[in-house]
């Protein structure tokens, strides 16, 4: 057979049959940019860089948004697994102080209170809406601390502050006035989600606003059971004590060599050292002398003078939030209140703020305000997500209840969407078509009063 036609596959050719490609003109045509630089950008999702490594996007000066495709409690789960960050989380029990204790903190120390908004992803629709301020530490990192009093439909908020307390570093609590079996039945929640788990949290401080002999034998009850170091300060009257308390808990915690980069300073060195270069004096809070043992501060070879902290006897200031009432507002609803309770048959009245659940104004005996507001937007809350799963969205919902021995009515009053009336009257005195009426009737006067 001839061979004079066979082709050889080109791995059997010799270097003489074919010639080598000439390597520089072959790849001459990429070499067009190769005096640009190759530069390696880092990705903002990359988990080194700082704005990766806290939670959410910061889309304006004091305001983050986290857009999620789950809900806000395992939203904010997810990140803590992930993120793993350390920060302290204030709660109420019995009160609603924390907001005003982290405000003020703020304001003595020259930081502003910020928000971080979970959204629905695709929707933008908020989820909750937690606030928090941010705290420098010896080292200069930022130490956040938020508070409990979150904007979100009741089941998120109270999952939302467990979730907060069982991630921290170090919970606080505050606690208000409550007697003893008061006191037992509010702590119940919090011992249960300890023993239930995951609480990763293991040193919570107790801040009680009365006397503290009830609340320290119930925090030995929690620890005790749960494995968890409650301890309790002696009782709060002013917020310089309370920062005491919670620098001096936190400063303990980290009071090892390779951990004191982390303490926290009193208020008046987080404005500002007395001296330049002075950053490591001591705090000389009448407070801190009375709070849980602090550490030691970071390289002071020689004591200081004692600096001057004017903020340290200033009452916690009062500061509004954002849906807050101006004061003649509020006078014209404690009016209008006033007038709901003399209606025949009105056993208790108020108005609440839809978006925060604090009371506004109250009328009459036999049923509390905080209880009232409580329960009123456990049912604002139904009725608005009854409304979403209809299609049927929209603001707060007038609704009246009846009951065996009372009506019950809840309605948002005029011009102010966010404040809603609840009005318990006795069903065998009022009828309801009339107390609808006269209600109506009062809304009238006060749309002119708060003009």
């Amino acid at each position: 057979m001839s061979t004079s036609n066979r082709i050889d596959p080109p791995w059997q050719r010799s270097q003489g049959q074919r010639a080598a490609p000439d390597t520089d003109h072959a790849w001459e045509p990429t070499r067009v940019e190769s005096g640009v630089a190759t530069q390696i950008l880092r990705d903002r999702n990359d988990p080194e860089t700082d704005e990766s490594r806290d939670i959410g996007r910061l889309v304006g000066q004091d305001q983050r948004e986290l857009f999620v495709s789950c809900g806000p409690v395992e939203a904010m789960r997810q990140q803590f697994e992930i993120l793993r960050p350390e920060f302290i989380a204030v709660h109420d029990i019995g009160t609603a102080l924390s907001r005003k204790l982290l405000a003020g903190i703020g304001v003595a120390s020259g930081r502003r209170l910020q928000k971080l908004v979970i959204r629905r992803q695709g929707y933008g629709t908020p989820l909750a809406a937690l606030e928090f301020i941010e705290w420098p530490t010896a080292q200069g990192a930022m130490l956040r601390l938020y508070t409990t009093e979150i904007d979100a439909d009741t089941a998120s908020r109270n999952a939302l502050a467990l979730t907060l307390l069982a991630n921290s570093r170090l919970g606080v609590i505050i606690v208000g006035d409550l007697p003893g079996h008061a006191l037992t039945a509010a702590l119940q929640p919090l011992q249960q989600a300890m023993l239930r788990g995951p609480w990763s949290n293991r040193n919570v401080i107790m801040l009680p606003l009365s006397s503290a002999s009830a609340l320290a034998a119930q925090g030995s009850n929690i620890a005790g059971h749960t494995g968890v170091s409650v301890r309790t300060t002696p009782q709060v009257t002013r917020p310089a004590e309370a920062w005491g308390f919670i620098s001096g808990m936190w400063n303990h915690m980290h009071d090892q060599p390779s951990m004191r980069g982390m303490q926290l300073p009193g208020l008046a060195d987080a404005i500002g050292p007395a001296k330049a270069g002075d950053s490591s004096a001591p705090s000389t809070s009448p407070a801190a002398a009375t709070a849980v043992k602090p550490a030691a501060p970071v390289a002071a070879e020689a004591p200081s003078q004692p600096t001057t902290e004017p903020l340290a006897l200033r009452p916690m200031p009062t500061v509004p939030g954002p849906n807050a009432l101006p004061p003649q507002r509020e006078d014209a609803l404690g009016e209008y209140v006033g007038r709901l309770i003399k209606l025949n048959g009105m056993v208790a009245c108020g108005v609440f703020d839809a978006t925060t659940s604090r009371s506004v104004a109250h009328a009459g005996q036999g049923f509390g305000a905080e209880a009232l507001a409580a329960q009123t937007r456990v049912l604002v809350d139904a009725a608005l997500q009854s409304g979403r799963a209809l299609g049927l969205p929209g603001n707060a919902p007038e609704m009246a209840l009846s009951l065996d021995a009372h009506h019950v009515v809840l309605r948002p009053l005029p011009r102010h969407a966010e404040l809603v009336l609840y009005a318990v009257f006795d069903r065998n005195v009022a009828n309801l078509t009339l107390v609808r009426l006269q209600i109506q009737r009062l809304d009238e006067e006060l749309n002119l009063a708060s003009s």
